[in-house]
């Protein structure tokens, strides 16, 4: 099972840290309601958090340092996970994701 990414830092230190094949979950429901519609059950600062990991995501998808996945498991009801993919040799996974900003 993956684990649970609380805020863009934590996921950031993941992605840093992660082996290859590794899986973490980072939201759990219907991402494009829940971080800033106003059918969202969220608060919005639970939405400003939330908005702030998945664009912290999307950048490190960007930068092919993970894979994005969802995974339905029932009516408007996902769970969005990062998969590792192996380190480039290159730039330092920090200075990549700062450079994508």
């Amino acid at each position: 099972m993956a684990s649970q990414i609380r805020d863009d830092i934590a996921f950031y230190a993941w992605v840093s840290l992660a082996d290859p094949g590794a899986a973490v979950s980072y939201h759990r429901g219907f991402l494009a309601v829940d971080k800033g519609s106003l059918m969202s059950r969220l608060t919005p600062s639970q939405q400003a958090k939330l908005s702030g990991i998945a664009d912290a995501a999307w950048r490190a998808s960007e930068q092919k340092l993970v894979h994005l996945v969802q995974e339905r498991l029932g009516p408007d009801l996902f769970e969005y996970r990062a998969i590792a993919r192996p380190k480039p040799p290159s730039q330092s996974i920090p200075e990549r994701l700062i450079a994508a900003n």
